[in-house]
């Protein structure tokens, strides 16, 4: 097997602009905004949806995942690199379970659906002021890392080692 289930790969890059989205979002529209503006909760609104829906997606594509053949993890031409790739991979799934977990905490500690999406009276709440706050903030930032470490061993492996591997997550038929 040469290529991931078309199911996981287009789920791996709905997923990945979606969460691309949720990043920049949540860093340079939804954190600059006062609380007390009137435009936080429309932001926030949108940021949440998102948040839940990548929730969603993420569990489909982790029963995809379990459930579809899939290639061997790939050679990366060293042996310590071969054994902690998968890890990696996995750490993926970790870390956006545990940023959507810290946004549902955040969300239920400050009673945000009711504010957001059931018109109870605002403004939001100092969200920096919550506990699940922190964290979320650590997985975003994690998360972010992972990504960027994830498109530059991608990067090399196409323009470097040139072994195609950008293949296996594609649509194209060889």
């Amino acid at each position: 097997m040469t290529r991931y289930h078309p199911a996981l790969v287009a789920l791996h890059w709905l997923l990945a602009l979606m969460i691309l989205g949720a990043l920049i979002g949540g860093a340079f529209s939804l954190d600059p905004i006062p609380e007390e503006s009137p435009d936080k909760i429309g932001v926030l609104r949108l940021h949440m949806i998102f948040g839940l829906a990548i929730l969603a997606l993420m569990v489909v594509r982790l029963i995809v995942r379990l459930r579809t053949p899939h290639p061997e993890p790939a050679d990366i031409g060293n042996e310590a690199l071969n054994q902690v790739a998968p890890w990696l991979h996995w750490l993926f799934y970790a870390l956006v379970f545990g940023l959507a977990a810290s946004g549902i905490a955040m969300a239920l500690e400050a009673d945000l659906g009711a504010i957001v999406f059931g018109g109870a009276p605002g403004p939001v709440p100092e969200l920096d002021t919550l506990t699940p706050r922190a964290g979320h903030g650590l997985f975003a930032l994690a998360l972010a890392l992972l990504i960027a470490g994830h498109v530059g061993a991608a990067l090399y492996h196409q323009l470097v080692r040139r072994d195609r591997l950008m293949r296996r997550m594609s649509f194209r038929r060889d």
